[in-house]
């Protein structure tokens, strides 16, 4: 394996790996209902529906850049950072925030956390890649 792929190994590993610590420690502490979650037809029709809707994309900044794309007017805050960074989202606590990943596994945790912190989430299942898969717009 030469560095340039063992380098991009060793990043894949980190993510994952904070994303299954995140999601222990969200499993540990949750309280209440799962938050809620939407396919990307209904998150596509809750949007249209509501121009107040706040769209959130948890993944890392290399996905929200790569060729894949990411929904239109997405606040880019990824999973391992939603803790520390929680005061940012504070202004949207009255709005709905669509929550949305790479696959749906990321944005369920970032959706929890949100959630125990008060904020009204929807958490979009499958992704981007099924959001692709719908053949709805994205901003690359």
């Amino acid at each position: 394996m030469d560095v340039k792929n063992r380098v991009k190994w060793r990043q894949s590993l980190i993510v994952v790996s904070a994303t299954v610590a995140l999601m222990f420690v969200v499993l540990a502490v949750s309280k209440g209902d799962p938050p809620k979650s939407v396919t990307p037809v209904e998150a596509k029709a809750l949007l249209q529906s509501d121009s107040s809707m706040v769209i959130l994309d948890v993944r890392t900044e290399g996905e929200y850049k790569s060729e894949t794309g990411h929904l239109g007017n997405a606040i880019l805050i990824p999973v391992q950072e939603i803790e520390k960074r929680i005061g940012e989202l504070a202004p949207f606590k009255e709005r709905t925030i669509l929550v949305y990943c790479r696959t749906g596994h990321r944005s369920t945790i970032a959706a929890g956390i949100l959630q125990e912190h008060g904020f009204d989430v929807r958490n979009m299942d499958g992704g981007i890649t099924q959001w692709l898969k719908e053949n709805f717009p994205v901003v690359k």
